[in-house]
């Protein structure tokens, strides 16, 4: 067993979910100042409460804003997407406000006048801003170098750069150490402002969220400060770090080391000099759609609490199997009337993304709900969003579209020929599970073949496979008790080749046969 670095682990690492209760006495302290001594006395439990609801709320909005790929996916600095192993890596992300919400109640026993600041103090924060600048800044400068050092950097810091797709939570990512160090660089302006008589509540909530702000605008991986900015004034371009920037440091990690102040960069001089001309061609290319998929998966949402699990609501529920969990069931009032709103007026969006041997494969939805597609007042909706998303990808120079679930219901539209009989001309394939699964068997049929047994030959995915082999003069054996069926779909093939279809009604029938491909429920 390797021997971990002192303060690389988190005190309460072992305690999984259960270090929520170390919330628990903040709770009971303000409870019992409530009912039992003056309403008045410890609101800073409350303060402390609130703010650490506010700092993990913007870290979760710039998380959503991240991974909503239908408004970012142009704005993307990095192009690869966050795998599994990084989000079990982040999963802890929350743990420096924990942290700080611990120092933050020492402090007010140390320093109790703490607990009687005003609301707003002008002066407050203008030391606050000079405290920033003169001392947090160069202090996290300093350290932030040091922690790139050999020892440093693979006993602490590699943890924190091991992400190079960025995103908010990976802000918080880091040891122990590192945010005890993190937490006197915020600490210093909010503390000293105070001893020196300027503190106020403002101030505070000011500087704390600001900070978290701009901590997670630097790990959002989507570039959204535009470079006309800093051709208008460019000493700002000194004053205020970019997600490219940023970005950078984590990509190429000897430069760019700077807090939120570049002019440090400069000053150490170990600015990036890439970091202004890529930012210049990422906020350029906005306009641009990018790299077209090579294969899109058109999906649909199955029911309001599902829509919750996706990467661009809780990015953690989206990387787990799917289970209804009751905390989140307060959000359902929500979440319905989005869906509503959808209804009315959204599109067909981006979802989701990977890269498989070197294709892109995107995962599209369509705007609508499981129970939808079963309101016979819908369906003509459905078709439209379904018909313009194929017409999309044909303009875009998509290879493949597939219909996933109930997009390809064949009372819906036939699975899919509604469209293809109207856009004849369609250079997108349109294609669904099942006539993937048919290529796949069809593929594994050797060249050359004569004769074919099949079962579960009067199934969607058995009708597929008959016709077209009958339409290469490969004779059939359709093994199939009812007539019927087997007729129906030899009057599908054209006349002249009808003959090679054949029903069978006993396995035997295949004895003499090399090829037999048997249909299991689930390929049926």
């Amino acid at each position: 067993m390797v021997a971990r670095a002192v303060l690389s682990a988190w005190p309460w690492e072992n305690l999984g979910t259960f270090k929520y209760l170390l919330y628990g006495p903040f709770i009971g302290k303000l409870l019992y100042s409530k009912f039992h001594e003056d309403a008045q006395t410890d609101t800073w439990c409350l303060h402390i409460l609130i703010l650490c609801a506010l700092r993990g709320l913007i870290h979760q909005l710039w998380c959503s804003y991240s991974n909503m790929l239908f408004l970012t996916r142009n704005r993307r600095i990095q192009k690869q997407g966050v795998d599994f192993k990084q989000i079990d890596r982040e999963w802890d992300w929350d743990n420096f406000i924990l942290l700080q919400a611990l120092i933050a109640s020492v402090a007010f026993y140390i320093f109790p006048f703490l607990a009687d600041i005003p609301v707003w103090n002008t002066r407050g924060v203008i030391a606050a801003l000079i405290l920033h600048i003169g001392v947090s800044e160069p202090l996290y400068y300093w350290v932030h170098r040091r922690f790139h050092g050999n020892y440093l950097f693979t006993s602490y810091h590699s943890l924190h750069h091991a992400s190079t797709v960025t995103q908010s939570f990976t802000a918080g990512s880091a040891t122990f150490l590192e945010h005890l160090i993190l937490s006197a660089v915020v600490g210093i302006p909010v503390l000293g402002s105070s001893l020196m008589g300027f503190g106020s509540i403002s101030m505070i909530y000011g500087y704390v969220l600001i900070f978290d702000f701009l901590r997670c605008l630097g790990h959002s991986n989507v570039e959204v400060v535009p470079h006309a900015i800093f051709h208008a004034f460019p000493f700002l371009k000194y004053l205020i770090y970019t997600p490219t920037y940023h970005s950078l440091h984590h990509t190429e990690m000897g430069t760019n080391f700077c807090l939120f102040m570049p002019l440090f960069d400069a000053l150490g001089n170990t600015m990036n000099c890439k970091s202004w001309e890529l930012h210049k061609k990422i906020t350029s290319d906005t306009g641009k759609y990018g790299r077209v998929p090579d294969f899109v998966f058109l999906a649909h949402v199955v029911d309001v609490i599902s829509a919750l699990h996706v990467p661009f609501v809780f990015r953690s529920f989206g990387s787990l199997p799917f289970a209804t969990r009751i905390f989140l069931l307060p959000l359902w009032p929500a979440a319905f009337v989005i869906m509503l709103l959808m209804w009315a007026w959204s599109k067909t969006f981006l979802v989701t993304f990977y890269n498989l041997r070197g294709r892109l494969h995107q995962t599209w939805a369509v705007p609508r709900f499981g129970f939808q597609y079963f309101l016979p007042f819908a369906t003509e909706g459905i078709n439209n969003q379904i018909e313009q998303a194929i017409l999309r990808a044909d303009r875009l120079g998509v290879k493949v579209i597939s219909l996933a679930a109930l997009n390809k219901n064949e009372a819906l539209n036939g699975g899919g020929t509604l469209f293809v009989d109207k856009h004849p001309n369609l250079k997108v394939r349109v294609v669904h599970g099942n006539t993937l699964t048919a290529a796949v068997i069809l593929h594994e049929i050797p060249q050359g073949v004569k004769e074919v047994f099949l079962t579960g030959a009067t199934s969607k995915l058995g009708r597929a496979i008959a016709l077209y082999l009958c339409q290469r003069k490969v004779r059939v054996l359709m093994l199939t008790l009812s007539t019927e069926r087997f007729q129906k779909i030899q009057t599908e093939a054209p006349v002249e080749f009808q003959n090679y279809l054949v029903q069978v009604t006993k396995y035997q029938a295949a004895q003499n046969c090399k090829v037999c491909r048997y249909l299991s429920h689930r390929q049926l």
